[in-house]
């Protein structure tokens, strides 16, 4: 079992920047790809990033290109979300998981963080 703690959410001004951190722990060589979900309060949880544990391949939802990053800090196992250019739309509920992995019914995952909450004001 892989366990995934998520930090650095917040309240932050349209325009403004938040970076997102996650943490694994427990079975981590079973990891080969971490990734980012949000949950807005009605919808349903959507995929946001993803990253190879090597950090050399990631993808991203098209709501997040351009403005949104994620990329692994191998020296301590972290993945992070970098976030730019927030706008309210944005506010949500973020998941970071492990494993993740594309299927015919989208991006899916074993593993799932508590969530920390990302607010954007106008």
């Amino acid at each position: 079992q892989v366990q995934l703690v998520e930090s650095g959410g917040g309240l932050v001004q349209a325009g403004g920047s938040l970076r997102l951190s996650c943490a694994p722990s427990g079975r981590i060589f079973s990891i080969y790809s971490m990734g980012w979900f949000r949950q807005a309060p009605g919808k349903e949880r959507e995929f946001v990033a993803a990253i190879s544990w090597s950090g050399g391949i990631t993808s991203y939802a098209d709501s997040a290109k351009g403005r949104i990053t994620t990329y692994k800090d191998s020296d301590k196992n972290k993945v992070h979300l970098q976030m730019n250019n927030l706008k309210p739309e944005d506010t949500a509920v973020y998941y970071c998981a492990a494993p993740v992995q594309y299927t015919s019914g989208g991006y899916t995952a074993g593993s799932w963080g508590q969530g920390t909450q990302v607010t954007v004001s106008s």
